[in-house]
């Protein structure tokens, strides 16, 4: 297999590379992520393996070299393609300085798939999007087929915010809107989860509006903003990338509607499955402890199976460098990157 750079045509076509790819596009791999990650001080890098395309995150690191981080890539969609790919890309790699390859394709979960995965000789690390585990909606028969399967909680939910006036809409980017989406995700992630800084989802929900594939959108009841979200389409997938919603949720089902009018919007654009991005594993699932509980029991109120991947792994490619860098350089480089942006190193 042939492993080289993209060539600059191929580069200002990325997005339809990325969707030929057999596991039929991630939205993570896609352009305007990694142009979004510069923003973080990362390079993007665009490669062409046989007839596959990846799209790779490089930082150096000082003393150990560069690292690679395929954000939900490459897009194989099976193990035995995975496996034709790794000589290749290991040599390919060492080449360019690199010491580890950080990987995360969509593949499912299972105790003999991660076998294999270390056979191959693959170091298991945390996941580093969201959905490593996550609730799918299939949405490729009628909308009342798919209102129909959904679990009777979610319709329920729907249909009380229906009748109690809630509404909901999509509504452009504007920095007005994005500071109300903003000031009502940092809200709901207060003492939940972490996020970045204004200006990072303000150029990422921009980006992907004037890139025709995002859309945010506002839920209102009373003549105000209850919940807000922001929804990406590419190609035959949908991801839910954020939502947030007010703490004195005074109006039931308001969120469930928001994800209704989101996925009207999905079918429009042709979506067969729409992933909401990110639950507890499913062993952990119905465990009121995890910190993502209340998350996961909204999620699955639209769908109660949760679908599991096999997470990220690293493809060691210098022993030495990346022993350095599980013992100390990635801990430091964690640290330093928060210390100095007040936000994720990845």
């Amino acid at each position: 297999m042939t492993v080289r750079f993209a060539e600059k045509d191929e580069q200002t076509r990325w997005n339809e590379h990325i969707l030929a790819n057999p596991d039929g596009g991630n939205v993570f791999q896609g352009y305007e992520l990694a142009m979004q990650k510069i923003l973080g001080g990362w390079t993007p890098r665009f490669i062409v393996a046989g007839k596959l395309a990846i799209t790779v995150l490089e930082k150096t690191v000082p003393g150990l070299g560069r690292l690679w981080y395929t954000p939900k890539g490459p897009g194989v969609a099976t193990l035995r393609q995975l496996d034709d790919l790794l000589p290749a890309l290991r040599e390919f790699a060492a080449r360019q300085g690199v010491f580890a390859v950080k990987i995360e394709p969509e593949l499912a979960q299972s105790k003999e798939t991660a076998a294999s995965l270390l056979k191959l000789g693959l170091a298991k690390v945390s996941h580093i999007q969201p959905n490593a585990s996550t609730v799918l909606i299939d949405l490729s028969p009628t909308l009342d087929t798919v209102i129909a399967n959904l679990n009777q909680k979610g319709r329920h939910a729907i249909r009380r915010a229906e009748r109690d006036g809630v509404t909901a809409t999509p509504v452009k980017t504007t920095d007005k809107n994005c500071h109300i989406m903003y000031d009502l995700l940092a809200a709901t992630a207060a003492g939940s989860f972490r996020i970045r800084g204004y200006n990072y989802y303000k150029t990422f929900w921009q980006r992907y509006e004037n890139a025709g594939l995002g859309q945010l959108f506002f839920a209102y009841a009373g003549g105000h903003i209850v919940a807000g979200a922001f929804a990406i389409a590419f190609g035959k997938k949908g991801t839910y990338k954020d939502g947030a919603s007010v703490r004195e949720r005074t109006t039931y089902g308001a969120s469930h509607l928001l994800q209704w009018r989101i996925i009207r919007w999905m079918k429009d654009r042709d979506v067969t499955t729409y992933d909401l991005c990110g639950t507890p594993p499913s062993g952990e699932i119905n465990n009121p402890a995890h910190s993502h509980h209340g998350i996961g029991r909204f999620k699955t109120s639209f769908n109660k199976h949760v679908t599991d991947y096999i997470g990220a792994y690293d493809i060691v490619i210098k022993p030495a460098q990346y022993k350095l860098w599980r013992k100390i350089g990635e801990r430091a480089a964690l640290r330093l990157h928060n210390l100095r942006h007040h936000e994720n190193y990845y």
